[in-house]
């Protein structure tokens, strides 16, 4: 048993605590203390994969199915998802006094990104009280608006649930009737601070770590200038997309004050960053705000944060680099600074393998499933990217088709991670000869 442990790589550590995770979760989301009525083992696992996954699809009603009890389940799930079980494991042990060890540490470094493994427990023990402020203060927040509505007990219990389930980019609600925040799309306060909460948590924890520290733009690293950069422009861009797609749709802008629909335009730009929370009815955008919606799930948050998707910098990689080869350039600059190779390379295979398993995973449930491509194909890429919005397909998945989506929110958690640290260990390795270079036509 020991040689078999030791035999464990930092990726299969990572694939096997998450997947050890969301089986215990299932398992406790069945006991009868968790639910009503009782639910299968399927629905127990895809609730469970969603939320340890920090997606946010549902196939049974957070808010009316299970009781206090299963929704306190739920709401662990995501806090420890959305840390990573790793960074909360380390939290567990410090105060226990036991000794991180090396191998435990290449995992930790692994789950968060990080290039070294030096100050990593500094660095965990930041993330977890960064985690707690911010969840405090955005439930402090919300109980100005739940607290009145719902009474205290209620109001308090809806500030914390939401609050952490914002703050992971969960997207897990407990308003009822599959309803997301649709009901707050007038409250302001409510949406800013939902928006705030799901937006910093995607941003990453070494960038918000970095930014409280410097406190200055000009002196961040390229990673966190990349990160601020890009989601600043996708915001802008999706902003922007969603007023001149959704302004004359009664169902969803086209009924709102001018204010009133730049705010919930930009929520619903940003949301599709992973967050998975509505104000508006996604069955009822119109077809081209799904599509654009669509790209935006696809490149999710930022590495090292709560978000999923390909991640802006792998995005941004690309994008940068293809500006490169058409300007004639040899390598690749932002901001003053080169872009190795060996990072475009990581992006660029990380982008692949994305788009290869929402090309199956979708082609599959064309067979299993009778929809119209666009839902299936905009649940896919909102299952990949931990996302969590439908268009109304969830709940009318077939048996083959929930178990392709917990693969799918599986995937797309610990995907990118593993593939990461796989090239990695593949690029440490260097060939004792080199092979004579053949150009061939592309284009």
């Amino acid at each position: 048993m020991k040689r078999l442990v030791d035999r464990l790589t930092p990726a299969r550590v990572l694939v096997l605590g998450f997947a050890a995770l969301i089986l215990a979760g299932a398992i406790l989301l069945m006991l009868p203390v968790s639910t009503y009525t009782g639910i299968s083992l399927l629905d127990a696992l895809f609730t469970a994969t969603s939320a340890v996954c920090v997606t946010g699809l549902v196939v049974v009603d957070t808010g009316t199915f299970f009781t206090p009890f299963g929704q306190i389940v739920i709401m662990c799930l995501i806090q420890v998802g959305g840390l990573g079980f790793m960074t909360a494991g380390t939290v567990i042990f410090v105060m226990l006094g036991r000794k991180i060890s090396l191998k435990e540490r290449l995992v930790i470094q692994e789950a968060l990104n990080q290039m070294t493994l030096s100050g990593l427990i500094r660095l965990t023990k930041k993330i977890i009280l960064f985690t707690f402020f911010l969840e405090a203060l955005g439930a402090l927040f919300l109980s100005t608006r739940f607290v009145p509505i719902y009474g205290w007990k209620t109001g308090l219990y809806y500030s914390v649930f939401h609050s952490i389930s914002a703050f992971c980019n969960a997207g897990f609600d407990l308003m009822g009737g599959f309803r997301s925040l649709t009901i707050f799309n007038d409250d302001y306060v409510v949406m800013s601070t939902i928006m705030f909460l799901f937006l910093l948590g995607g941003l990453g924890f070494t960038v918000l770590l970095e930014v409280q520290q410097k406190r200055n733009l000009r002196k961040l690293s390229l990673h966190s200038k990349i990160v601020l950069a890009s989601s600043f422009i996708l915001l802008v861009l999706g902003t922007a997309a969603v007023l001149t797609l959704e302004s004359a749709n009664p169902e969803s802008l086209g009924s709102m004050g001018i204010f009133s629909r730049l705010i919930n335009a930009l929520f619903t730009a940003a949301t599709p960053r992973t967050a998975g929370f509505s104000v508006l009815p996604t069955d009822g955008l119109q077809d081209a705000t799904l599509y654009f919606l669509m790209g935006l799930m696809f490149i999710g948050a930022s590495p090292a944060s709560t978000g999923g998707g390909i991640k802006t910098t792998s995005f941004s990689a690309i994008i940068i680099a293809v500006l490169s080869i058409i300007r004639g350039q040899e390598e690749v600059f932002v901001f003053r600074r080169r872009l190795p190779f060996v990072i475009v390379n990581k992006a660029l295979s990380i982008i692949v393998v994305s788009i290869i398993l929402v090309f199956v995973v979708s082609l599959l449930l064309t067979i299993t499933e009778s929809a119209r491509f666009l839902e299936i194909l905009f649940e896919t890429i909102s299952a990949f990217g931990t996302v969590g919005l439908s268009a109304g397909l969830t709940t009318e998945l077939s048996a083959a088709g929930r178990f392709l989506i917990i693969i799918t929110m599986f995937a797309g958690r610990v995907g990118p991670l593993t593939l990461t640290l796989a090239l990695a260990q593949a690029l440490k390795k260097k060939a004792p000869f080199r092979y004579p270079e053949e150009r061939i036509l592309v284009g």
